[in-house]
């Protein structure tokens, strides 16, 4: 879709806004207080994982708050992406920190050496780095959802010289770390196929989306910066 026929798109407001965002704010909140107050049986790498996960909040809730103004002339909703974000919000969210609240699935717990969750501990500073820096970077042109908004840019400058997709770069790390920093199959490890169905289900959309607004500019991004490991 070239810019002018986006441009006659009725404007939308961007995903996630309003009362559904309050209440999963106010969901991670309590149950980030509940997994705090047992933080001696935890256990310090849960505590590592809780602490990342608050960082990435406070990267991105900025973000959210202002860039809900933006005008959406580009949207896919599609039942794949509906269920792609449904898992991501489950395992990297709901299941982790509901177990870590009430260890409500303590049967699905495995026994890693100490040195696993320090290799874990070790990828959260270099992960948040790579989070932040990468909707800095992307500004008003961030969306939680297959979106583009009005004047929606290619943003080829920052960490965005280096990754097509640095976010997903960051949320990959990320993913490897939660079953190393949380002994659980279930609160842990299940982000690890929801995290891969994320790759191979929504980022050739997001690609074929940004091709059909910016045409041979982004096949000439693409061809020079690659999407999981720089080029460069």
């Amino acid at each position: 879709m070239d810019t002018i026929a986006a441009q006659r798109t009725p404007p939308r407001p961007p995903l996630m806004v309003g009362v559904t965002t309050g209440l999963l704010l106010l969901t991670s909140l309590v149950l980030v207080a509940a997994a705090l107050v047992r933080w001696r049986t935890l256990g310090w790498p849960p505590l590592v994982w809780l602490a990342g996960y608050g960082a990435m909040s406070a990267i991105r809730l900025p973000h959210h708050r202002r860039n809900r103004r933006n005008a959406i002339v580009t949207r896919r909703l599609g039942a794949a992406e509906q269920l792609v974000l449904a898992a991501m919000f489950a395992t990297m969210m709901l299941l982790p920190l509901l177990h870590l609240a009430t260890g409500l699935f303590a049967f699905a717990d495995y026994p890693l050496p100490a040195a696993a969750s320090v290799l874990g501990a070790a990828l959260v500073p270099p992960l948040l780095w790579l989070f932040y820096r990468s909707h800095a970077d992307l500004g008003r042109n961030w969306s939680p959802g297959l979106e583009l908004r009005r004047d929606h840019q290619l943003v080829t400058r920052g960490v965005y010289a280096r990754w097509r997709h640095p976010m997903y770069v960051a949320i990959g790390l990320s993913v490897v770390a939660q079953p190393l920093l949380i002994h659980n199959a279930i609160a842990g490890a299940l982000a690890l196929p929801a995290f891969a169905a994320l790759c191979l289900l929504r980022v050739p959309q997001e690609e074929a989306m940004m091709r059909e607004r910016f045409g041979a500019d982004y096949d000439a991004y693409r061809a020079r910066v690659g999407w999981l490991w720089p080029r460069r």
